[in-house]
Formats: structure tokens, C-alpha cells, sequence
């Protein structure tokens, strides 16, 4: 082997080795380098450090993230919207008034504009009669057997690899800091325990959403819940800071979110809080490897929240630009 082939191996050899040391120490390797890069990593480092005049002890590190567009893709709709869809469909065969009832009708028959004309009310209707009348444990079966099958219909792949591997780092990193991180969404609770564990690392006791009400029953001498078709409470907009003090009971000191559903938890995440805090939204600007979608979307509307960034000092995560890749390969 000649001399100048040696050195060419080994400056190639070198260089792979620097390249490789550098992704490691990189604690967000799928998001570019940038302002906003930065500014997480520098704020983390900043609340970490000891001695650091912006410390902030391990107790008090509370990150809370909304899960639909923020941490796995929302549209065409929401991933529970259409898990209710199907059952509606699944369940038809039991209700033969569905078919001339609506909304139950708009969804059998595909039809999006009486969907529409159905508003929140009428999704709120459907979501109450598909996931009803079984007990939590049933529930979470239905659930998690749907996940195992379902398949987006653009990506066709399952929804729970349409997560967000720049999230996944972010979570993963904030971990590795000592931070306790929380999903709060506006999804609902049980819908989202059975399986946050397994693709986000974060347990089910760390799960904020909305709920259905339960209710204490002896079925064949066996203590279950049942679920009743009466929402409990909706984990959205101003309730969820509600349901941050209620199952948290700490201010976070970090919030990501994508919509105007989350307006209010940045809110109270940022404004008049003691120390330094973090607030961001990921915004939708990739059109060719998800979607590009802000005022006037109907899921994921980012409008209120797009005009208030710069004013309150909260960070716009632009899909396009700030990450290098957008799913898990």
C-alpha cells in the first residue's frame, strides 16, 4: 500500500472519528444548527448549571408537551378522531339508527361537509358513544389493538411511527437533565396511557388530557370502572392549565405546543413566573415531508399563538428549516 493511500485512509479515519465524537456530544443531532437549537439548548444549560444564576433544582424541572401536532402528526385529523371513526363504522352494525342519525351518518357516508356543519358538539357526540359502556381495561385493549393496525392514510404507516424524532430527542434530552417531562393534550387520557410509555418514555401517571366520566362497579364479583358516555372534563385551551395544577401541581418551566390550543399553557408556563422559562411552538411549514398548515387550518390552528410569539418572548419551531428530519427512519 502506497504512502500517499496510507494517509488518505487515515485523514479519512480521523475525520470520521471527529465527525462521530460530534454527533455525540450533540444532544439534538436530528435538529439543525440554528437560533433555535440554540436557544433550547442554551436555556437548558442555563437552569442546570450549578451555580448558574438562572438555576433551577431538579425538582422544580417540569417540561410539558401537547401530543397531537406536537409531538405526532395531526392531519388530515386528529390520529382519536379518526380511531372514532372507525368505530362508529365497527359499531354500526349494532346501531341501525346511525344511519339516518348524524353526525353518525356523515361518517358512514364519508360525508366531511355535515361533518363539518356538526361542529365540536356533534364530534363530542361521537366521541362519547364510541368510547362508552366498557370498562378501562376493555377500553385500553380497543385502543391499543386499533394502534397495532391502523395505518395513516397518506404515510400509510402506523400513527405511533409518525412521532416526531426531533421531539424524541428533545424529551430524551430534557431526561438526561433531570427534567420531569408531562404530555398535556387535549387528546383524551386513556386513549393516550397505554402507549406514551413505549413511544415517548413517559409513563402513564404523566399523562394529562381530557376525560370521560368513570364509575365504580362490581362486574361478576370483580372491582372495574366503567366508562360513562359524560365527559369530565376537556384538556384544551384554558383547561389545560387547569389540568397542569390539577394532576401536576407544579408551574412547568418549559412548554411546547403547535396550535392556539396551547395558547394558554405557554401562557402559563412564561408570563409572571419566577426565573427564566421556555415557551415554543412547532410550527407547520413543511408541506413536502408532512404538511404546512398555521391560521387557517381546522386541526392545529396556529393563529392567535403565531402573532404572540415574538411579544412573549416564545420560540417558533419551524418545521422546514430547524429540523433535519421529520420521522423516525
Amino acid at each position: 500500500m502506497t504512502r500517499p493511500l496510507l494517509n488518505a485512509l487515515a485523514g479519512g479515519l480521523a475525520l470520521a472519528l471527529a465527525t462521530a465524537a460530534q454527533a455525540a456530544d450533540d444532544p439534538l443531532p436530528s435538529w439543525n444548527d440554528g437560533d433555535t437549537k440554540s436557544a433550547i439548548i442554551a436555556f437548558v444549560e442555563s437552569v442546570t448549571t450549578d451555580g448558574s444564576a438562572n438555576y433551577i433544582e431538579e425538582d422544580a424541572r417540569i417540561a410539558t408537551f401537547d401530543n397531537d401536532g406536537t409531538l405526532w402528526v395531526e392531519q388530515p385529523m386528529y390520529t382519536q378522531l379518526a380511531f372514532a371513526f372507525d368505530r362508529v363504522k365497527e359499531m354500526a352494525a349494532e346501531h341501525p339508527e346511525w344511519k339516518t342519525t348524524q353526525p353518525f351518518q356523515a361518517v358512514l357516508e364519508g360525508d366531511h361537509k355535515a361533518l363539518a356543519a356538526a361542529g365540536q358538539k356533534g364530534l363530542l357526540e361521537i366521541v362519547a358513544a364510541t368510547h362508552s359502556g366498557m370498562s378501562t381495561e376493555e377500553f385500553e385493549k380497543i385502543t391499543s389493538d386499533w394502534l397495532a393496525t391502523a395505518k395513516h392514510p397518506r404515510f400509510d404507516k402506523p400513527y405511533t411511527q409518525l412521532v416526531y424524532q426531533p421531539m424524541l430527542e428533545l424529551i430524551d434530552y430534557l431526561q438526561d437533565e433531570d427534567f420531569k417531562t408531562f404530555i398535556v393534550s387535549g387528546g383524551g387520557i386513556e386513549f393516550m396511557r397505554p402507549w406514551t410509555e413505549e413511544v415517548y418514555d413517559i409513563p402513564p401517571e404523566q399523562v394529562v388530557g381530557s376525560s370521560i366520566a368513570t364509575e365504580f362497579k362490581m362486574v361478576d364479583g370483580k372491582p372495574v370502572l366503567m366508562r360513562t358516555d359524560k365527559i369530565d372534563f376537556i384538556d384544551d385551551k384554558t383547561g389545560k392549565p387547569v389540568g397542569i395544577n390539577s394532576h401536576i401541581g407544579r408551574r412547568p418551566i418549559m412548554a411546547f405546543g403547535n396550535s392556539d390550543g396551547d395558547y394558554e399553557m405557554l401562557q402559563y408556563t412564561t408570563i409572571g413566573a419566577d426565573g427564566l422559562r421556555f415557551g415554543a411552538f412547532v410550527h407547520h411549514t413543511d408541506g413536502e415531508r408532512e404538511y404546512a398548515y398555521d391560521r387557517d387550518a381546522s386541526f392545529g390552528k396556529l393563529d392567535k399563538g403565531l402573532d404572540a410569539a415574538a411579544q412573549n418572548g416564545w420560540v417558533l419551531i419551524d418545521m422546514k428549516n430547524d429540523w433535519k428530519t421529520i420521522f423516525p427512519d
